[in-house]
This record gives structure tokens, sequence and C-alpha cells, in this order.
């Protein structure tokens, strides 16, 4: 008799989490390879999904997993005690041939066998000195963790969290493909030379996650693999040292045992000399494209002060040091960079990058701010980064909506260097977007030669002054008598009040492809955080917290479940007039609100907004607010509480986090 579609389904996801559980993919992909090398004839193509299937029987792959998951008859039978029809029998046979095919399946669903991929594993880390004191943590405690990242030819990868130790147990493979018909590559699998000439690297970005959650960048590492095509068999194993960040990029912070390997194998591989010979060619021709850009930028500099000494003190920012210390021409940290179905509107793509967190680069003593602009990935996999990065990422998706964007580069109030994001319209008009906040302003510029008495626009925007804009393409100076925001003319094709620098001369190092030392950008990641679930958990934590500080006051504590809900609407339109600056549904949530609280009662109500998910963080964060603290505290006849969360998620699991506290109670004065 055949399994009910529920258990079916159910043993399936028994087997999915299993594979996860004992890392069956990396002993897997080691078979395949072994039986394809000792199994394939010459004039074969590929080998049968039976051949496939024997070869993981023959060595135990099919029955560890039946060991694991303790398939036997008995344990079904009991779990139908009392059903009255036939217990359900299995052809233990059939059962195993299903099995290995699911198996099979889920390894090779996204396997084209016409294609080239790139097995990467990694094989453990070590001297990872910073912790070299870390205790073993125990059984079910709360650890950091390191996550590694990987980003190759528009594919994203993450290794499951290890604890942080000298030593962390990393034991990951990532399948990247490496010839991709959707970058243009064709359909023809791919030989040895044509690999050869793709210089993508790969990108990897170590991430430290803390206790309370907390991100931190450790290390980022762009790692040239194409050392395997001269290796025998397609097979080569590499140590990677990995270099600290910001002011660290030249301390070691651990290293990395990685395994590179081609499938299918190469048929013919090259000499090493070759593959170094090109190498050296490439790395060459980038040399030399950027010193001619550094000759003409020390130029362009030149004649840019000859305009006006003054122009010195001006922002104008030409190149930038990446986390690595490496200092970067500004053009190349923006590129035109498209959402997908991820985010809809430029508006929503504001939001998003506006509840990516803030956090100023660290820096070691005094001495002001440390200058770090992060590569995408990086600031991605973080999930936070300085204005420049919120910035450049704000800019390069607005470009991706066909809008003429740049980034700003000025000050706000206190002469305090900033980063914002410009859009001009066709009718001229000139937009500011904070990527901070979300926040957008229309530039109405004052005429400073007006008579004293003549009406002129006051600004709502926070900037000071501008020294230069720039996007993928443009990069202008400003060279107008004043750089004070409200008094500059937006007019970006008059050379009279911006000075270009040649795009040409931008193009020859900033262009996708230009030199092999540009960090490619990676897509947008869909949210891993299921909102519905989160909003509750939050919610019931700040419901306890609640009433554990209301019992340290002597107050008892009464939730009235039905007021929580009634709070749901407002927190909705609160995030949809964040993302569309139309506010809409108040008076139905006003109602509402009046039809709850009978006469003779007051209601109050306070909303707050958090872009983590640390409910104790949060909380203590509301006390400190008068009104808020007046809401949980409060004492009267017929108190009733009532906290609503609602979490709003957003691409690389961002979310805004909503959150409004309430109580009504009698009025007895």
């Amino acid at each position: 008799m055949s399994l009910p579609p529920e258990k079916a389904s159910e043993l399936k996801q028994l087997i999915h989490q299993q594979l996860s559980k004992m890392d069956v993919h990396g002993r897997i992909r080691e078979i395949l390879a072994e039986t394809i090398r000792e199994e394939l004839a010459p004039d074969q193509q590929h080998l049968s999904t039976e051949d496939l299937i024997k070869a993981l029987r023959r060595r135990g792959i099919i029955d560890d997993v039946m060991k694991e998951l303790n398939f036997v008859t008995d344990s079904v039978e009991q779990e139908l005690p009392s059903s009255p029809k036939q217990p359900i029998c299995f052809d233990r046979q059939s059962t195993l041939k299903k099995i290995s095919s699911y198996i099979l399946l889920h390894f090779t669903a996204n396997i084209d066998p016409t294609r080239r991929y790139l097995y990467l594993q990694v094989l453990g880390g070590k001297a990872f000195l910073e912790h070299l004191q870390e205790p073993e943590p125990l059984p079910g405690q709360v650890c950091s963790t390191f996550t590694l990242c990987l980003h190759y030819r528009n594919q994203r990868f993450r290794s499951k969290p290890v604890p942080c130790a000298c030593e962390p147990d990393f034991h990951d493979g990532f399948l990247l493909e490496v010839h991709r018909e959707s970058l243009g590559d064709g359909t023809r699998m791919a030989d040895s030379t044509t690999m050869l000439s793709i210089s993508d690297p790969i990108h990897m970005v170590l991430i430290k996650t803390d206790i309370f959650g907390e991100t931190t960048l450790v290390a980022s590492y762009f790692l040239e693999w194409r050392s395997v095509l001269g290796s025998e068999n397609g097979v080569t194993s590499l140590t990677v040292e990995l270099m600290g960040v910001g002011t660290e990029s030249k301390v070691s912070v651990g290293i990395l045992n990685i395994k590179l390997e081609m499938y299918p194998p190469l048929n013919q591989t090259l000499s090493q000399e070759v593959v170094n010979t090109q190498l050296a060619l490439e790395r060459q021709k980038t040399a030399e494209k950027e010193r001619l850009f550094l000759v003409y930028a020390k130029q362009w500099w030149r004649e840019y002060l000859q305009i006006r000494p003054s122009h010195n003190s001006r922002l104008v920012k030409i190149f930038a040091q990446d986390e690595n210390g490496i200092n970067r021409p500004v053009c190349s940290y923006v590129k035109p960079l498209r959402a997908g179905r991820l985010l809809d509107t430029p508006r929503q793509a504001a939001r998003f990058v506006n509840v990516l967190g803030y956090e100023r680069a660290p820096v070691i003593g005094g001495g002001g701010k440390q200058e770090q602009w992060c590569t995408l990935l990086a600031f991605l996999c973080r999930n936070k980064g300085d204005c420049e990065d919120h910035a450049n990422l704000l800019c390069s998706l607005l470009l991706g909506y066909g809008l003429e964007a740049f980034v700003c580069v000025g000050t706000k109030a206190k002469g305090v260097p900033h980063a914002w994001v410009m859009t001009c319209g066709t009718d001229g008009a000139i937009t500011f977007w904070e990527s901070l906040t979300g926040h957008r302003y229309i530039h109405k510029p004052t005429n400073p030669d007006e008579p004293p008495v003549a009406e002129q626009p006051k600004p709502l925007y926070p900037y000071r002054t501008i020294g230069c804009v720039f996007n993928h393409q443009m990069f202008l100076g400003n060279c107008q008598p004043s750089d004070a925001v409200e008094t500059c003319v937006f007019d970006l094709n008059d050379e009279s009040k911006w000075k270009p620098m040649s795009e040409e001369a931008i193009k020859s190092v900033c262009a996708p492809g230009a030199t092999t030392s540009l960090p490619p950008f990676p897509p947008l990641c869909a949210s891993t955080i299921d909102a519905s679930v989160t909003s509750n958990e939050i919610e019931m934590q700040l419901r306890l917290l609640v009433s554990e500080h209301r019992k340290d006051l002597g107050l008892t504590t009464v939730w009235e479940d039905q007021l929580s809900y009634l709070l749901s609407p407002a927190l909705a339109s609160y995030e949809f007039e964040r993302t569309t600056s139309i506010s809409a549904g108040n008076e139905e949530f006003q109602d509402a609100i009046r039809r709850a609280v009978p006469d003779g009662h007051t209601f109050k109500g306070f909303p707050i907004h958090f872009v983590y998910r640390n409910a104790r963080r949060a909380f203590a964060t509301c006390l400190r607010s008068p009104f808020c603290e007046e809401i949980i505290c409060c004492r009267g006849d017929q108190v009733r509480l009532a906290v609503r969360v609602r979490v709003f998620t957003y691409p690389e699991s961002a979310c805004a986090v909503w959150i409004m506290f309430a109580c009504k109670y009698r009025s007895v004065l």
C-alpha cells in the first residue's frame, strides 16, 4: 500500500532535514566525481540515473540515511495504532529505490549536465588567534558565530554558522556555475581555455554574529580560482589567509583551508605556466589602466584648483578606501542595480536602504572619523554600514529604475561630512534622497543676488555644502563661487558650474570588466524571515517583559487581545506612509478605537519603530520615553493593556519593526 499524501510529504521533509544534517551533499559529490572518472567511457556524455543510484547504494549513502531515519516497518505501524484499517506495509527494495531517487533528485535538481561547475569546499579554519581563549560552547548555549558569505557571477551562497573558535569548524560545500548562459556565455560547454578568460573572482566575506545578534565584518577576500585549471584532474587545495578590515587590513585574522574541483572533470588541463602567464597579463593590464587614470585624476585636480584656490577645502572625493584599505575611484562603488521582483518602486527601494542599519566605521582611539567605503557584498552581508554605503546602494537602485541619479558628497550641520543621493528629473526638478531616513526633499535654489526683502524658499533638507556628485559614468566637481547647497544650481551640463571628468577615463577603470580588480556587484537576496512568526515571537516576549516590569512595581497586568488586534491597521498605515509618503487608513483605525473604548474610559497609544528584532533591547528603549512609560506603568481602575508588533520584511532579511503599546482605563478624577 502506498503512503497517504500527508505522510509522503512528512517523509520527504525528514529526508531533506537529514541530508542537510549529515552533510550528504559533500559525500555525494565525491562519489559522483569518482564514478564519472572511473566508469564514464570516452565516447559517453553522461551516466544514467540508474548508474548513479547504484554508486550511491554501493558506497552506503542510502543505508546511512535509512539508519538515521530509523526507517523500519514497526515504527510506522506504531504511529497508527488506533487505525481500523490494515497497517501500512512497505516493500523495502521499492522504498530504498524511491529514497535513492529522491536523494539524487535533491542533489541534482539545479545541475545541468551540459554546464561547467566549480565545487568549492571549505574544510576548516585555523589561527583565528583572537578567539584563542574562547571556551568550548556547551550544548544549547548561545555563542558568537562565524558565517562565510560568497558571491560569484550573480550567484550567492552562505555557510552554516559555526561557533567562533581558534580553529572554527567550517565544513561547507558550494557548487558554483562557472559558465552561465544568462551572462551571455553561450550554450556550449566551456573548455579550459574559455574558462581561463573568465576573470571574475570569488568574493568571500566573513561575518561574526555575537550573542545579541549584532554583526561585525571580520574579513573580505577575493579568491582567484583559475589555478584549478592547471591542476591535475582539475582538483586543487588552497590555504587562504584572511586579513582584517579597515585599520586592521594588514593584520591576519585567520586561515581557511579550501579545496576546488571542476565538474564535470576537465578532459584537458592547462599547464600551470599558461595559467600564471594569463593572470600576470591581466594584472599588468589592470595596473596600467589604474596608473593612467591616476595621472589623469591628478591633472584634473590641478585644473580644478586653478579655477579658485578655495576649492582646496571642498569635499571633492575622487578616490575612497574600501574595507581592505585599497583606494578605488568612487565611481566604481556605483552601478545600475535591478532588484528583480523584490522591490517594486524607487520609494520602496529608499525604504529598504533606510532599514539597513547605520554604523560608522570603527576606529581605534581618537582622531575623528575612520574612512571606509564597503564593497556591496560586505555591506549587504553585515546588514549595516556608514552613510556612504547607504548612498551608494540607493543610487545604484535608482539607476536601475531608470532615474538619473548621483551620489552627493558634502557636509551637514557643523561641517560633518555626509553623503546623500540626488535625482534629476527630465523637467529639471532636483530631488534629494536621504538614504539613512528615506526622506525626500525638493531642491529650490535661493538667489544670493536678490534684495533682502525678496522672499526666498527656506530649505528643509539638512545639507549645508556640496563638493562633488558622481555615478557610474560621471564625476563632476562643484566650481560655483559658493558650495552652499541652498544656492547651488544643479545644471550639470554647465561646465562653468560643474567641472566634469572625462567619461572615457572613468569608463576605462569603472565599466564592468574594465579591470580585474573591480569587485563585481552581487544581486539582492529575498528575505528569509517569516514576518508573521517573527511578529508573534517579539509580541510574546514584550508581553512577558511588560508583565515582569509591572510586577516589580506591584501592579497586576490584564491583556486585552481584541484591543491589541485593533492596533494592526495603524502599524500597517505607518509603514505604508514611510514607503509612499501617503497617509491612509487613519480614519478607520480611529473609528474602531472609539467603539472599543467605553464611555468614561481613556485610551492612550504609543507607536515606535526599530530596524532590529531584539525585544529586550526594544523594550529598554521604549521605557526611556516618558509617554511609553506612562502607558506601561498605567495605574487606575479597569486598566487593560495591549501591545501589537508588526514586522515588515525587505530583501537581505532587513526588516522594519513597528511596535505599539496601548492602554485603556476608567477615568476616576
